[in-house]
């Protein structure tokens, strides 16, 4: 099995580039949806983010605007968090992979994989990339985003010139879709063996 990681900066269509993958026949396991089982209703993180971060959570599980609100603007409360979060979601990984163990490529869609030390856990990584000034107008199209709190998040995330010196491949997002598709067959193709045709 070869474990092929995909990240990239917010906004860049990272979970559009993984779809395709998905639609190509490729296991995806979605850090970000982990994420929100594990914080969801009845999720099993949210008695101890609530438990950390009291006031955070409710009925529908993890108020996430809350819980981003307080954390992040502060380092010690972000890495409390993340030391919840990280083994939880690591265990679903796991449990993904045991689940497409005879799967000949898999797809890790991990949106901090170089932040959070995830490198290491794959085999290849592709990014996902666009220029700067389109992804900042789509972003800021989000509701309740504001330039300020994407400036917050982008000084969290690598820069994208350095997210795409360590990859092994590009995946450009900033054409058209049937560009990006080509992109993605060419990616499978090349670590499987197969014919891109």
């Amino acid at each position: 099995m070869i474990k092929l990681g995909l990240t990239g900066s917010i906004g860049m269509g990272k979970s559009t580039v993984a779809a395709m993958f998905a639609e190509e026949g490729v296991p995806v396991f979605d850090a970000d949806a982990a994420v929100h089982r594990l914080q969801g209703p009845e999720g099993a993180l949210v008695a101890a983010i609530e438990q950390e971060f009291p006031g955070t959570t409710g009925r529908d599980g993890v108020d996430r605007t809350a819980l981003a609100e307080r954390v992040l603007a502060e380092p010690e409360r972000l890495r409390r968090l993340e030391a919840l979060v990280h083994p939880a979601v690591a265990q679903e990984r796991e449990a993904f992979l045991s689940a497409h163990a005879d799967a000949p490529l898999v797809l890790l869609d991990i949106p901090l994989l170089f932040e959070a030390g995830g490198s290491s856990q794959v085999d290849k990584i592709a990014v996902v990339s666009m220029p700067e000034e389109v992804q900042r107008k789509r972003v800021l199209a989000r509701p309740g985003m504001t330039a300020e709190k994407l400036d917050r998040i982008l000084s969290r995330q690598m820069p994208d010139e350095d997210k795409r010196a360590r990859a092994d491949f590009v995946i450009p997002t900033g054409c058209s879709l049937g560009e990006t598709r080509a992109s993605v067959r060419r990616i499978i193709a090349c670590l499987t063996g197969a014919s891109d045709s």
